[in-house]
């Protein structure tokens, strides 16, 4: 069992900036960042495979975020810029456990086996 620790969280103006980061306990392999606001289903905002150098973004995230990883400290991170009120939501890490990944799924939340306890990000307007 591997456990997620995302950091990172924060209040922030609207064009502002903020750099999230998931600690992983062990290894894992494609990892993603997804986001819920209240009232609404948790929603895909990007991923990146575990070998090479695969990367994803949810439409809204193109151009602004940018993900990254370090796989020796097995650390996932997410930079976010120009950040919106929309953008406002609590963020969870995900990781999945299988080195084969159907990346035609990568925004779905079924194929990840493990999830952190989220940080919350509040843009203000």
């Amino acid at each position: 069992q591997v456990e997620l620790v995302e950091s990172g969280g924060g209040l922030v103006q609207a064009g502002g900036s903020l750099r999230l980061s998931c600690a992983a306990s062990g290894r894992t392999y494609t990892m993603a960042w997804f986001r819920q606001a209240p009232g609404k289903e948790r929603e895909f905002v990007s991923a990146k495979s575990g070998i090479g150098s695969r990367t994803y973004y949810t439409g809204s995230a193109k151009g602004r975020f940018t993900i990254s990883r370090d796989n020796a400290k097995n650390t996932l991170y997410l930079q976010m810029s120009s950040l919106k009120p929309e953008d406002t939501a609590l963020y969870y890490c995900a990781a999945s456990s299988r080195i084969g990944f159907d990346y035609t799924v990568v925004d779905h939340t079924t194929p990840y086996d493990y999830w952190g306890q989220g940080t919350q990000v509040t843009v203000s307007s």
